[in-house]
């Protein structure tokens, strides 16, 4: 199949490939987000995650397949990202209470030997209950989701704070392990 590159130094991805017996290597692409798009569209999530993909193309010593993925949470066609602070992740945790909003993470597989891109895109849904202030507070201060977008990661999140969700649970957490295999093969 030969090598395969996850570019990405997310934790939380690299357990998932794993959970699905990908063997990989990890290289994170030193491509820099465009944080000022806050409109949602499928082909900006899907540029994040090529672009990431393409960036790690010169650091390679031989042909591989390389992973690129970018995940999102959306509300109401608008991006939520990983929050710069205390007050943002407030922000965002407040606006996501009692609704429901999509997690869209985009995947890009770029075959050097091949010369082949795949692009595709997961989403899910998750929906919060309504949470107090308290309830956000507390969720900020013990669990510091300032590397997640929408300021939480679901995999953590304290009991009664999500009603539910519909769609994969991987790919909420960061990147859907089943459609990655699927793309490799």
């Amino acid at each position: 199949m030969g090598k395969i590159i996850l570019a990405s130094s997310s934790p939380r991805r690299a357990d998932i490939l794993k959970k699905h017996n990908i063997q990989f290597g990890i290289l994170p692409s030193p491509y820099q987000e465009d944080h000022s798009v806050t409109d949602f569209s499928y082909s900006f999530v899907e540029g994040l995650a090529y672009n990431k993909a393409k960036a790690v193309l010169p650091l390679l010593a031989e042909q591989a397949k390389v992973i690129g993925a970018d995940t999102v949470v959306v509300l109401d066609g608008k991006i939520l990202g990983k929050p710069i602070d205390y007050k943002d992740a407030f922000a965002m945790l407040k606006s996501l209470s009692g609704r429901t909003h999509e997690v869209v993470t985009s995947i890009a597989v770029l075959d050097t030997e091949q010369n082949t891109e795949k692009i595709l895109s997961v989403t899910s849904k998750v929906e919060f209950n309504k949470l107090t202030d308290e309830q956000i507070n507390f969720y900020i201060q013990n669990y510091e989701p300032y590397d997640k977008a929408g300021s939480y990661g679901i995999q953590e999140m304290p009991e009664g704070y999500i009603k539910g969700y519909e769609g994969s649970l991987e790919n909420i957490i960061g990147i859907c392990g089943k459609t990655v295999a699927e793309m490799i093969r």
